[in-house]
C-alpha cells in the first residue's frame, strides 16, 4: 500500500469515506466506483444521480473516476454507494431504460464517418451534457454509417460498437481493431476513438518485474473467434471457418467490415488473419502490483524477467484499485500471448 491518500467526492465536494474499490474492464464496458460512507453522514439519501469523481493524490488535475451514483444500501453500521461511469449512464440513460436512438429512412446517421455518426447519435440521445466528443478522433480506417444503414430504435452504445467493429486497419503484419474509450479533460468525460495499440512498436509506459512489482499473477482465457466473417466493398463476403479450433475453443464468432477489401478471396483472407491474431492473444494475465494505477486501457507496459523468452510488452486492457484512507493497491489485466509469462513466475516461486 502506498502513502497516497485517495478522494471521493460527490457534487465537487470531498467525503469522508470508509474503503472504495474502482473497476474499468474496458472495451467499452461501464467503469464502476464502489465505496462505503459511515452511517452518520448526513443526506444520503439525495445522493442518486449525483456526479461522483475518484482522485489517488489530492494534486491531480483530473480523476481516475468520473460518474454518477445508481445505487444506495444502508446496513447497520455504513451507507454503500454505488457509482457508474457515463458508459453506465449510456446504458441506464438516467432511468430505469437503456439511453436509445431512433433511426428511420428520414431520421438517420447515414453518409458520416464512423466519429461524426457517433456524435450525431449522442446528441439524438440528449447525452451531450454528460460526455463530450470535442477530441473524439476517427477510425483507422476511415468507415461510413451508411453501409449498412442502422435503422431501427437502438440503444447508443450498441451504435457505438457497431460502428467502431466496422473498421480494422490492415497496414501491419497483424489486423487491429479500433477501440473506444473515455478521457477526463477534468471537466468532462470525452469519448475518443483510437486504433488498438501496438505491443511491438507502441510507447512503453511503465515496467514491472517479476522481484520488484509484481505481487501476484493469474491467467485468465479469452473466448478465441472461430467462425471469422468479413465484409469488404459493395456486399462482398467472406468466411474464414477453423474445424479443429471449434473442437478446441467451441463455435465462437466474429463479424467485422473492412471497405478496403474487394473480393471475397480478399475477405477470406482477411478473416485468416484476424483469426491468427486473436490466437495468440488467447491469454489475458491479471498482475497484483502497487503500481500503475495511471495506466489506461490501450496503454502499453514491458514485463522483464531473468529468462528473454518470457520478457515482452504487454497491452493494458482493464484496471481495478481497491483504496482506503490509508493507501491503495492496484490490479491490472493485460495481454499479448499464451501464458508464458506466468508458468515462469510460477516455475521460479517453486
Amino acid at each position: 500500500m502506498n502513502e497516497i491518500t485517495p478522494e471521493v467526492r460527490i457534487e465537487g465536494k470531498l467525503v469522508d469515506y470508509v474503503e472504495g474499490m474502482y473497476d474499468n474492464s474496458g472495451g467499452l464496458t461501464a467503469a464502476t466506483l464502489q465505496f462505503t460512507l459511515p452511517l452518520s453522514y448526513a443526506g444520503y439519501k439525495n445522493f442518486w444521480n449525483k456526479e461522483v469523481t475518484f482522485f489517488l493524490h489530492e494534486s491531480d488535475g483530473v480523476p481516475i473516476f468520473r460518474g454518477y451514483i445508481k445505487r444506495i444500501k444502508e446496513n447497520l453500521e455504513e451507507v454503500e454507494i454505488f457509482a457508474q461511469d457515463v458508459l453506465g449512464y449510456m446504458v441506464l440513460g438516467g432511468n430505469p431504460e437503456k439511453a436509445k436512438v431512433a433511426l428511420t429512412d428520414r431520421e438517420n446517421i447515414d453518409g458520416l464517418s464512423a466519429a461524426n455518426a457517433i456524435r450525431q447519435a449522442i446528441s439524438k440521445s440528449q447525452l451531450s451534457t454528460k460526455i463530450s466528443t470535442d477530441i473524439i478522433g476517427d477510425t483507422t480506417p476511415i468507415v461510413s454509417s451508411s453501409r449498412p444503414p442502422l435503422r431501427g430504435t437502438l440503444g447508443t452504445l450498441d451504435i457505438i460498437k457497431d460502428l467502431i467493429s466496422r473498421a480494422v486497419d490492415n497496414s501491419g503484419t497483424v489486423p487491429r481493431p479500433n477501440i473506444a474509450r473515455l478521457v477526463d479533460d477534468g471537466s468532462v468525460s470525452q469519448l475518443v476513438i483510437e486504433l488498438e495499440s501496438d505491443v511491438d512498436s507502441g510507447e512503453v509506459k511503465h515496467v514491472f518485474t517479476e522481484y520488484d512489482n509484481i505481487m501476484g499473477l493469474n491467467i485468465i482465457n479469452r473466448k478465441v473467434p472461430t467462425v471469422v466473417i468479413v465484409n469488404g466493398k459493395d456486399g462482398v463476403k467472406g468466411t474464414f471457418v477453423h474445424d479443429s479450433a471449434i473442437a478446441a475453443y467451441d463455435r465462437n464468432y466474429l463479424e467485422v467490415t473492412n471497405e478496403s477489401l474487394e473480393s471475397p478471396a480478399e475477405c477470406t483472407d482477411f478473416a485468416q488473419k484476424l483469426f491468427r491474431a486473436n490466437l495468440i492473444t488467447q491469454y489475458e494475465y491479471g498482475i497484483e502490483t502497487f503500481e500503475g494505477a495511471y495506466l489506461n486501457e490501450n496503454d502499453i507496459i514491458r514485463v522483464e524477467t531473468e529468462e528473454q523468452k518470457f520478457s515482452g510488452n504487454y497491452r493494458v486492457r482493464g484496471k481495478k484499485i481497491d483504496f482506503s484512507s490509508a493507501g491503495f493497491s492496484v490490479g491490472l489485466t493485460i495481454n499479448r500471448k499464451p501464458p508464458t509469462l506466468a508458468e515462469y513466475i510460477v516455475q521460479q516461486d517453486n
